[in-house]
């Protein structure tokens, strides 16, 4: 009995084993049979198949020649409509027979069921048999063994209609918002409380297709019901036309809900520019956390680097350039932008005035990012004795609701030559400025006698336009009789003040008898640049344009090969680079400049 169980077991074991090695031996095999070659484009035609439920089918092409030179398989792309054949004996495409052999069955068996009665795989075989070794391939066959997808040029007037497609891509969204329109109109003329069949059914026809476009924009965000939703939206305003007939009284609705829209449009609009106004008087979180950082940073210096900053460099033979600003991160590109830009940065003294909120900051960002190549003062406007005493006072009696305007630094800029007594030319640039060129030339230039130096904003066909007009009221009798509201204007942001002339003439008594009777009377918006004007009337050089192109903060159209030319480009406008509405076509001007890679940058989350 332990005999008869020992042999079953063995019988057992031997049909296991037997069953799990033959068929290893018998693929085996049936791989030994296959070469290389074969391996390698049976791998390259199943990889290539293309699955297409519409109207594939198997061909190949049986050949009768019994020494094969090379043998080629084509892969046809469903849109190729003719079937290529090619044979030594030129048989016809009505000769095509499927292939019965090795490798064909062995499509087959890898494929696994690659047919089925909706999708079956195109595969051509295609042998190219030639009596000569050297026969070389035709041109068609080289075009179709290339693995791209060839696609026949379009006639001219299939490429009008592509186009007249790709223009009409929103056109059924357009129609579908317009019967909702429609129906929103008849419903509003029905009576209050109507419940009728016909109005109960408008009222679900436009929920339906409402809810259908959503916020669509173009044909193909809309889903697959809209078409049949807008069918019946159709046949509901159709009906509801033979009821509510009265064509005027309609035309008048509609002509309220047009009115009430364009109010709504105003609304939004007014404010839009009220929201944009407000951000561009804020100050940014990352530039909030950098100024904090920095005058944390500088109360802890001692007293001998605090002073490095504010030593006297009024040596005349030197370029002097001057910005008056409370942005830490501005002066840093106005100043890095103009040292690298010049020729001979060792002859350059950087002066930045501020005031005594952001004097620390400042002064620390370049005591921890000092440039050897030029040399770099800070001023605090509040520690000089150049202001009169009540200027703050008269500033604030402006009412101006963007604090920037009424700042003491936009007009301390009139007491330049008190600030610097001891040089004779300073250029003065605004912090929102970016210097590309080097501005030597400008050292050497004859002032004619005149004041300033500036680019004209007077030509109406250009985006920096300004008008005397849109800044003074003219409709004052003592502004009508003295000035012209034609007169040319000029930009401020890059301007080369002769400060001697400016002495001889004493303008800055000038500026404070314009500034008394701005604050008397309402001549003219607060701020500096109406002021300027008139202080320096008759006294302004022009420029060559290129010298200073405006209009980089603000919607000006600016083109970018003027942009590219220019020494010196103004980011003048609410839309300044550092602000998130600022415009991003212009910003990588001003980035390139900054050092976002700086450790107190990265800590405040200050990037580009």
């Amino acid at each position: 009995m332990n005999q008869f169980r020992r042999r079953r077991r063995i019988l057992i074991l031997s049909l296991l084993l037997l069953s799990v090695f033959a068929p290893i031996v018998f693929v085996s095999n049936r791989l030994k049979s296959i070469t290389s070659v074969d391996r390698g484009e049976f791998i390259e035609e199943v990889s290539d198949i293309r699955y297409k439920p519409n109207d594939l089918r198997l061909t190949a092409i049986e050949q009768e020649e019994e020494g094969f030179k090379e043998s080629k398989r084509i892969l046809h792309d469903q849109e190729l409509n003719p079937v290529v054949w090619s044979t030594s004996s030129d048989k016809p495409p009505d000769a095509l027979q499927y292939i019965e052999g090795d490798k064909t069955t062995a499509l087959s068996e890898t494929g696994n069921n690659l047919q089925t009665n909706e999708e079956r795989a195109v595969v051509s075989q295609q042998t190219t048999v030639s009596s000569n070794a050297g026969e070389e391939l035709s041109a068609k066959d080289i075009q179709l063994n290339h693995k791209t997808e060839f696609r026949p040029p379009l006639a001219k007037s299939e490429k009008n209609t592509r186009v007249q497609l790709e223009r009409a891509t929103n056109e059924k969204v357009k129609e579908i918002r317009d019967k909702i329109i429609q129906a929103k109109a008849y419903l509003n003329l029905a009576l209050p409380g109507n419940n009728s069949q016909i109005v109960k059914e408008l009222r679900v026809r436009t929920k339906e297709l409402e809810r259908a476009v959503g916020d669509a924009t173009k044909d193909k965000h809309l889903s697959k019901s809209s078409p049949q939703r807008l069918k019946a939206m159709e046949l509901a305003l159709f009906k509801v036309s033979r009821v509510f007939h009265n064509c005027p009284a309609i035309a008048t609705k509609l002509h309220a809900m047009t009115y009430k829209s364009e109010e709504q449009a105003r609304a939004q609009k007014k404010q839009a520019a009220h929201l944009m106004q407000l951000a561009a008087r804020t100050t940014p979180k990352g530039l909030h956390c950098l100024s904090m950082r920095l005058t944390t940073e500088y109360f802890t210096l001692d007293h001998e680097k605090k002073e490095l900053l504010q030593q006297s460099y009024n040596n005349p033979d030197l370029y002097h350039y001057v910005v008056f600003s409370d942005n830490v991160l501005a002066c840093a590109v106005v100043v890095n932008s103009t040292i690298s830009s010049a020729k001979d940065p060792g002859k350059i003294v950087f002066h930045v005035v501020t005031d005594s909120l952001n004097y620390p900051s400042i002064s620390m960002w370049f005591i921890l990012n000092p440039d050897s190549r030029a040399t770099v003062q800070i001023l605090n406007v509040d520690d000089m004795n150049v202001l009169p005493l009540d200027h703050a006072q008269l500033l604030m009696k402006q009412n101006s609701s963007d604090p920037r305007l009424i700042s003491s630094l936009n007009h301390a800029r009139f007491y330049l030559p008190d600030i610097f007594p001891g040089l004779n030319k300073i250029v003065l640039f605004d912090h929102d400025v970016v210097v590309q060129r080097d501005l030597s030339r400008l050292w050497s230039l004859d002032m004619k006698g005149k004041v300033v130096g500036a680019v004209e904003t007077c030509l109406e066909n250009e985006p920096s336009f300004h008008s005397m007009d849109t800044f003074i009221n003219f409709s004052d009798a003592w502004v009508a009789q003295r000035l012209d509201p034609k007169a040319c204007t000029w930009a401020f942001g890059m301007n080369l003040f002769d400060l001697a002339e400016w002495r001889r003439q004493d303008l800055t008594s000038v500026y404070l008898k314009y500034f008394d009777l701005g604050v008397k009377r309402n001549l003219w918006k607060a701020g500096s640049l109406p002021i300027g004007w008139l202080t320096f009337l008759g006294q302004m050089l022009p420029l060559e344009k290129r010298w200073n192109v405006v209009g980089l903060g603000h919607e000006s159209g600016v083109k970018a090969s003027d942009i590219e030319q220019a020494a010196v480009i103004h980011y003048d406008g609410i839309m300044k680079p550092w602000l998130d509405i600022g415009i991003d076509k212009y910003k990588r001007y001003w980035n390139i400049h900054v050092a976002y890679h700086h450790p107190y940058l990265q800590r405040c989350n200050i990037h580009d």
